[in-house]
């Protein structure tokens, strides 16, 4: 095996030295793979070129600052959009390699093997994030060989950055940073088969099955979508295979030192299935790992080799739904399937026709046409956010386009085969991408999408169906805060800080960042971004928590190695102890709302992990000496983790506060004495659990009688109706969920608080005795 170890230097970095937290730095694609690194997974050796090598070119070269003002892409298409980007391109091209920069790469380079071939592959830091993917928008290089080879690869990756499809989706995307990229580079693996793993169907939403798509030779068939894949839905946790759908492919795509070369596959082998019992095995346990790892629905590539399993990309699943509605028809007319193949993004939509060969033509596609094509590339980015619906000859559910497409809410069917011939311009059809077909005509229950439309921020959506529990939203990024904001939700919850407090850190502690000055920058980072969900979601109320990292988290920062050392970290030195403690580090949060809600009075302070009077109190005049706490229409809330919050209720209502908001993760360990994040006793941790149950109603009678609004956020209450039910019953004030739960906790909770006034309207018609 090559040596996998690199000399750490500032443009770069050893796979093995990089984890999440350098995602800012290194690209999503980077740190997952050191982050699998870590983990003691199969991941090939590498090591990865940091976004400042691109940026200190670009600034060496003097066109960073004209680059800079790209950043929010011009809202151009076709002839336009293509001399921006054919322009943008050049010039990064064109700009000098610095000296530096050049020995670092080639001497990285040289450490993996003398011309040995590798895979030079774009890595950005919002790539493979929470909320986009960012699917094949960036190039990627296989079967490189040389130093001269891989340099321009790499400054081909750096150039991706400005092509049609980057510019287009960034658009698509709202997103407004300066644009940067990261390379990963990683010895080749001569796959025999590759393919694709997701850890949630894709199509249904379901957390139960595991789908995996297969094809042989190098994985670019299948997430290019060149051909159709075999399909594999196993059972998560049996690791039965339910479901198998042999895919057509013709030819694979072989690599060796020569490079890439076209192979046609025999009609015989044709109709073997390409991945054995065994095989699929390893790959569905690898998968589960990995999710388990993460905590988090993942979408993972993997390269087979003869025996040997390697993995080679994992990022959060971008478009997972909890459930969607099946096209409704009529019995008494039956539909017309036109075509049929693999359902790869759920929902459905009526338009008219448009067939396309070449991203070239797609000035022939109007607004809310379905999209039919032999298959699409990333490069009919522009041309997807015009259309519909997307039907493709062939592909899998997990190529680039339909990843895309599915982040656009947009219905896919691909693997549909004779989709180009069968179907006409001009013709309307509905296409289900739930159940994979495309039917004649519109559907009743639907309507001709005139476009693929976003609701308007701040309108709150449908308000159908509206509960007298309010519904409110987890979120933890402001790039999903206008989608979040259309839903029929009554505000944010719990915005939770910490995701955007690393981001806007870059990687560092937050006493390293105040002692290089940088403070203004971290609060200003913040406070655009806690600004747009209030923004988004006004006048409706949105809770921020305030800094809840607890010391084993601070310690991975830069900086961090001031931490205290800690067995458990968990119950340990966090929260509102630790803003008592240093309220210089309380204080940034303290500025950050200060400084939004001068624009937004719609956002609130939360604080979390209170456990005393004492130190509530101490924390609370930290507020009154701030700017912030002379501003009283400002509501004060705690988080209700620890059971002494219970006991307190009176005494934390004198001091001044508005509400609560019960944590069941943290309530549930402490309330049990189980870690949450043990898996030896994972079948202890019950949130129903009646000690637990007890505890909450507890709480929620002892706020009411003091006068405090009620909360409760957890995945918990979405997952258990009996538990949502329970909180109506008790008379909680509000739910908080994740954003995908919306619907299914509001209807949990109509039906609760139907019961309950049907119990009431039947006891009032009891005959007196």
């Amino acid at each position: 095996m090559p040596d996998q170890s690199v000399t750490t230097s500032k443009y770069v970095l050893g796979l093995d030295e990089v984890g999440l937290a350098d995602a800012g730095s290194v690209g999503g694609k980077a740190a997952n793979l050191g982050e699998m690194t870590r983990l003691k997974l199969a991941v090939p050796p590498g090591f990865v070129i940091t976004t400042g090598a691109y940026l200190e070119t670009m600034e060496a070269g003097g066109i960073r600052s004209e680059l800079y003002t790209h950043r929010v892409p011009d809202a151009v298409e076709g002839p336009l959009l293509s001399d921006q980007a054919e322009r943008l391109r050049g010039i990064v091209l064109d700009a000098p390699l610095p000296d530096a920069v050049r020995a670092a790469i080639t001497g990285a380079y040289h450490r993996l093997g003398d011309s040995i071939r590798v895979a030079v592959r774009s890595s950005a830091p919002a790539e493979d994030a929470a909320d986009t993917s960012f699917a094949g928008i960036h190039d990627s290089f296989t079967n490189v060989s040389g130093d001269d080879a891989v340099l321009d690869a790499v400054r081909n990756c750096w150039a991706s950055l400005w092509s049609e499809r980057a510019l287009s989706y960034r658009a698509a995307r709202e997103y407004g940073e300066e644009p940067s990229v990261a390379v990963v580079v990683q010895t080749m693996v001569s796959s025999d088969s590759s393919g694709v793993a997701f850890t949630a169907d894709p199509r249904t939403g379901s957390r139960e099955r595991i789908v995996i798509e297969a094809a042989r030779g190098l994985g670019e068939v299948v997430v290019g979508g060149q051909v159709e894949p075999d399909t594999y839905t196993v059972d998560k946790d049996s690791g039965t295979l339910v479901e198998m759908h042999l895919g057509t492919q013709t030819f694979q795509i072989r690599g060796d030192s020569a490079g890439e070369s076209r192979e046609e596959i025999a009609p015989a082998a044709q109709r073997h299935r390409v991945l054995d019992e065994g095989m699929l095995s390893r790959i569905t346990e690898l998968a589960t790992t990995i999710e388990k790892s993460y905590g988090a629905p993942q979408d993972l590539e993997f390269a087979i080799a003869g025996d040997d399993l390697w993995v080679v990309q994992t990022r959060p699943i971008t478009t997972l739904e909890t459930s969607v509605q099946p096209t409704q028809t009529s019995e008494a007319a039956p539909v017309e399937v036109l075509a049929s193949g693999l359902g790869a993004g759920p929902g459905s939509a009526s338009g008219r026709v448009c067939v396309l060969t070449s991203p070239k033509d797609g000035d022939r596609l109007r607004s809310g046409d379905v999209l039919v094509a032999p298959m699409t590339r990333p490069d009919w980015i522009p041309i997807l956010r015009r259309a519909a619906a997307i039907v493709t000859d062939r592909g899998g559910i997990t190529c680039h386009a339909a990843i895309v497409g599915r982040e656009l809410g947009l219905p896919v069917v691909v693997g549909a085969h004779n989709a180009t011939t069968v179907l006409t311009d001009g013709q309307v059809v509905t296409v289900d991408g739930s159940k994979g077909v495309v039917v004649a005509g519109a559907d009743e229950h639907d309507r001709v999408v005139a476009a693929p439309a976003t609701p308007s921020a701040g309108t709150g959506g449908s308000r159908a169906g509206q509960t007298a529990t309010a519904i409110y939203v987890n979120l933890a990024s402001p790039d999903t805060a206008e989608a979040a904001a259309a839903l029929a939700v009554d505000g944010v919850g719990l915005l939770r800080a910490e995701f955007m407090i690393t981001e806007a850190l870059g990687g560092k502690h937050p006493s390293k960042l105040m002692g290089e000055g940088r403070r203004d920058d971290y609060v200003e980072s913040m406070a655009e971004g806690v600004g747009r969900i209030a923004e988004a979601f006004s006048p409706r109320p949105v809770i921020y928590r305030a800094i809840d990292l607890r010391s084993n988290e601070f310690a991975n920062l830069d900086g961090g190695e001031c931490e205290p050392i800690e067995e458990n970290p968990m119950i340990g030195y966090r929260g509102c102890f630790r803003y008592v403690r240093e309220p210089e580090l309380f204080a940034l949060d303290l500025d950050v709302l200060h400084r939004v809600r001068q624009r937004y009075a719609n956002v609130h302070l939360m604080i979390p992990f209170v456990r005393t009077r004492w130190e509530l109190a101490r924390c609370l005049e930290l507020v009154d000496a701030h700017p912030l706490g002379r501003d009283r229409r400002m509501l004060r809330w705690i988080m209700a983790e620890v059971p002494s919050v219970a006991y307190w209720l009176d005494e934390y209502a004198r001091l001044g506060i508005d509400g609560l908001s019960i944590g069941t993760n943290d309530l549930t360990q402490l309330v049990l004495g189980v870690d949450r994040d043990s898996g030896i006793c994972e079948d202890l941790f019950d949130t129903m659990d009646p000690a637990v149950l007890a505890t909450i109603d507890l709480i929620l009678d002892r706020a009411r009688a003091v006068g405090m609004t009620t909360s409760l956020c957890g995945q918990a209450v979405s997952s258990a109706p009996a538990l949502a039910e329970h909180l109506v019953r008790r008379g909680i004030t509000s739910v908080s969920v994740t954003p995908d739960s919306v619907e299914q906790t509001r209807r949990t909770v109509d039906m609760a608080e139907r019961r309950i006034l049907l119990e009431h309207a039947r006891i009032g018609d009891r005959p007196s005795e």
